[in-house]
């Protein structure tokens, strides 16, 4: 089976790698594309594209004027390290060993609105730029994209599907927001999708609360990784942090882990 997850906000490039290892990011020519635009815009512009604050606005811009072509260990860090937001703290990567790194490489995609898709250990400067991204600003028509759903359009589907094949597998399970999971073609993918979906019970009802569920959705992704899962049927099994298959509330594609109020 083939992991979806989304990238995150909150980076880490200082905390030197636990690993050495690395590899390139398929769409690194696209990212360019959508770097070289980003450079022309001032960190005003930049703040009213992405509705950031000024100060981030001002980090970012900062980040595309030096952007490096060249991918390497001085100026990049891998995809799962680098990336430390809710779903990160979930999957715990300093806890993985040099087994669940290979396994993860082969069965974990993270997508990404800069670099399109990402394999754990690809290299990525610091940027930010979510999928839901609409490129309506004058200096971006080059891009001849009005967002980045537009301008990924099939590549990150038939990237999957090359990997299902490679696997010889046909299952996604998708782990990734709805923001992201977006830019995929579900009706294009030559496999089945299974999401996992995680609620609490608060105020007599079961319902997702996004800082827990987000969490959920990257121990999910590690205990897929260290027991190397392969059948769905295994997913029903995952029983951290309180969580349990809920057969009632499930269907044939979301499997729905329910917990009692933390």
């Amino acid at each position: 089976m083939l992991i979806l997850i989304s990238p995150a906000k909150t980076l880490d490039f200082e905390t030197p790698p636990s690993i050495n290892r690395s590899s390139q990011p398929d769409f690194l020519s696209d990212a360019k594309i959508l770097v070289k635009q980003l450079q022309t815009l001032s960190a005003q512009e930049i703040s009213s594209l992405m509705k950031i604050s000024d100060k981030l606005a001002e980090l970012n811009a900062s980040r595309y004027r030096t952007w490096q072509p060249v991918f390497d260990h001085i100026n990049a860090k891998q995809a799962l390290l680098a990336f430390r937001g809710d779903v990160y703290q979930g999957i715990d990567v300093d806890s993985f060993t040099q087994q669940d790194f290979d396994f993860a490489q082969e069965h974990l995609r993270i997508l990404s609105g800069l670099y399109g898709i990402l394999r754990p250990l690809d290299l990525i400067q610091p940027y930010r730029l979510e999928m839901g991204t609409k490129l309506a600003h004058a200096k971006l028509q080059d891009l001849s994209a009005d967002n980045l759903y537009e301008f990924w359009a099939d590549k990150l589907t038939q990237a999957i599907n090359r990997q299902l094949e490679k696997l010889n597998h046909n299952t996604v399970v998708n782990l990734a927001s709805n923001e992201y999971f977006k830019a995929v073609k579900p009706k294009l993918l030559a496999g089945k999708i299974v999401t996992p979906v995680f609620k609490d019970w608060k105020n007599g009802k079961y319902k997702i609360i996004s800082f827990y569920a987000k969490k959920a959705r990257g121990m999910m992704t590690a205990y897929i990784i260290k027991n190397r899962l392969d059948k769905v049927a295994d997913l029903k099994n995952f029983n951290q942090a309180g969580y349990s298959f809920n057969a009632e509330l499930s269907g044939e594609q979301d499997l729905v882990f329910t917990r009692l109020e933390q």
